[in-house]
């Protein structure tokens, strides 16, 4: 498991907040940790539109992670 101060991150879902581009081009996602959301500079290997629910698949360095869309 990945964590960020603690919190663990990936498994997480989150909503995209600015439009992930796929591939390098990436987006920005909120995360929901300690007690509020968060946001991390996001990536996948496809768009993803700003609202979609995401979940976390992958941690980078600093504040990025990889994502892909997430039903529920």
């Amino acid at each position: 498991m990945e964590y960020v101060d603690g919190d663990r991150i990936v498994g997480t879902v989150g909503l995209v907040t600015t439009k992930v581009g796929g591939g390098q081009r990436a987006g920005e996602v909120q995360i929901p940790l300690r007690g509020g959301t968060e946001a991390f500079i996001a990536y996948a290997s496809d768009p993803i539109e700003r609202g979609t629910k995401v979940l976390v698949v992958g941690r980078r360095p600093g504040r990025a992670v990889d994502v892909i869309p997430f039903d529920d």
